[in-house]
């Protein structure tokens, strides 16, 4: 920034007051009508307008002696920051291949494959990993849980099975899949904001998923056993082809190609197979592309006012104070990482959104990793799994009001089988209190900080 601007005084904890205006705002108003039974509680006080309220209290009530223009200089850089553009571009990206993929009937075989795999005694923990298994291709909960709870439920009630149990595993498949997969809005939030690899970042993700996955596989699987379920009911016609655009992004990207790349040639895939087979003509898979890109501008929209506000925080000296503040506080490596994760859960159960939570975090969450010398990888994997492991738990999320709607079952009836979200944030607590999982860089960090301690 130019050196000739006008500095506005350190407002410290004051500085935070814009973002908590924005909460109480949206979350106030969406909890009020939630409480008098309105539908869509959440509509009556769009996010947008919220934030746009929020900014204007940055730019009116602080510094007034220091010109309108130049607040709003600081804002767009924040707002307009090489990080927030890319995140944009690529949800934007992201977007299009889902739209894309799920018009030549991706999504439609994905499912279909997925269920024709599951054998009559491997029911539930099979809707589990199926659920799971189609999240992490397609990238996102909301789509997977309006495709597979309907499915899970009816499967369970003809088989006779608990069917508060298969809406609590699709649930979790669900949200297994948005916390790793590399075209979920969280994993693309998460990495760009504190500045990790996504490669990298799923490998640590994935290694503490997996022991918390397996044995809720085990518990649904021991919870059921005996049972003999009926053969699924109805036709699961399904093409690999179909499936191949979603196969190859996974596994590219798990490969370290760059995630641009990687969704480039995934939309094409779609176009090629579309258009060859005469699924879909070539302005129709335009039109699909541009659709599923317009379901993400609200997505790199909010990124940006909120990365803006952001900066307004930064500038008059919110993001210093806290970060000195935690410091007189937090004394290890070990605090830094349990609050991070704490704050990210709290606003994403408040909010129900858990990609506006990271948003939130992430700026907060690298500053304080860079004096604590954690990893980015690290950083990003903790505000993931926290920020998806609430809303596997909180009524009002929209996987429990599916499985309420279609099941016929209560909330505590299908949270008393929510096992993975207990699991999932019982061993990333473990990789938390033991140290585990740490680079070289961090453990080095770590003795260093100790000697200081003992010496101290």
């Amino acid at each position: 920034m130019d050196n000739k601007l006008l500095k506005p005084k350190n407002y410290g904890a004051l500085a935070f007051f814009p973002m908590l205006f924005f909460l109480v705002l949206y979350v106030g108003t969406g909890i009020y009508f939630t409480s008098i039974g309105v539908s869509k509680p959440f509509s009556f006080m769009p996010r947008y307008v919220a934030v746009l309220a929020a900014i204007t209290v940055a730019f009116l009530c602080y510094a007034r002696e220091i010109p309108i223009s130049q607040k709003v200089d600081v804002y767009c850089k924040g707002a307009g920051a090489s990080g927030v553009m890319l995140l944009g571009l690529i949800v934007l990206m992201a977007g299009g291949f889902a739209s894309a993929a799920d018009a030549i009937g991706g999504k439609t075989s994905m499912v279909n494959m997925g269920l024709s795999f599951l054998p009559r005694n491997f029911i539930i923990p099979g809707i589990f990993l199926v659920t799971a298994f189609i999240s992490t291709c397609i990238g996102t909960s909301m789509g997977t849980q309006v495709a597979m709870i309907p499915v899970a439920i009816s499967i369970a009630q003809g088989a006779g099975l608990n069917v508060a149990m298969a809406g609590a595993a699709t649930i979790a498949g669900a949200y297994f899949g948005d916390n790793l997969s590399i075209i979920s809005d969280t994993t693309i939030c998460a990495t760009k904001g504190v500045g990790a690899n996504m490669k990298d970042k799923f490998r640590m993700n994935f290694l503490i998923a997996l022991p918390a996955s397996l044995l809720t596989v085990f518990l649904y699987w021991f919870m059921n056993r005996g049972v003999s379920a009926s053969a699924i009911q109805g036709s699961l016609d399904y093409s690999f082809l179909k499936v191949l655009p979603y196969l190859a992004v996974l596994a590219t990207a798990i490969a370290g190609m760059d995630v641009v790349l990687v969704l480039l040639m995934g939309i094409a895939m779609t176009g090629i197979i579309g258009v060859a087979f005469g699924d879909l003509p070539f302005f129709k898979w335009t039109m699909a592309i541009g659709t599923g890109m317009e379901d993400m501008f609200f997505l790199a929209v909010f990124a940006m006012l909120v990365s803006g506000l952001i900066e307004l925080i930064k500038y008059y000296g919110g993001i210093d104070w806290l970060v000195n503040t935690l410091a007189a506080k937090i004394h290890s490596r070990k605090t830094c990482e349990y609050f991070i994760s704490l704050i990210c859960l709290a606003i994403s159960g408040t909010t129900l959104n858990n990609t506006v939570a990271i948003i939130i975090t992430a700026p907060i969450a690298k500053a304080l990793g860079q004096k604590y010398t954690i990893a980015p990888k690290r950083l990003a994997s903790l505000i993931d799994i926290f920020s998806c492991a609430i809303l596997m738990l909180v009524p009002h999320d929209s996987g429990f009001l599916l499985v309420q709607k279609y099941g016929n079952v209560n909330y505590l009836d299908v949270v008393s089988c929510a096992y993975y979200p207990i699991l999932l944030m019982f061993f990333t607590c473990i990789t938390i209190q033991f140290g585990l999982m740490r680079t070289p860089e961090e453990k080095i960090a770590a003795k260093e900080q100790e000697n200081l301690s003992i010496n101290a």
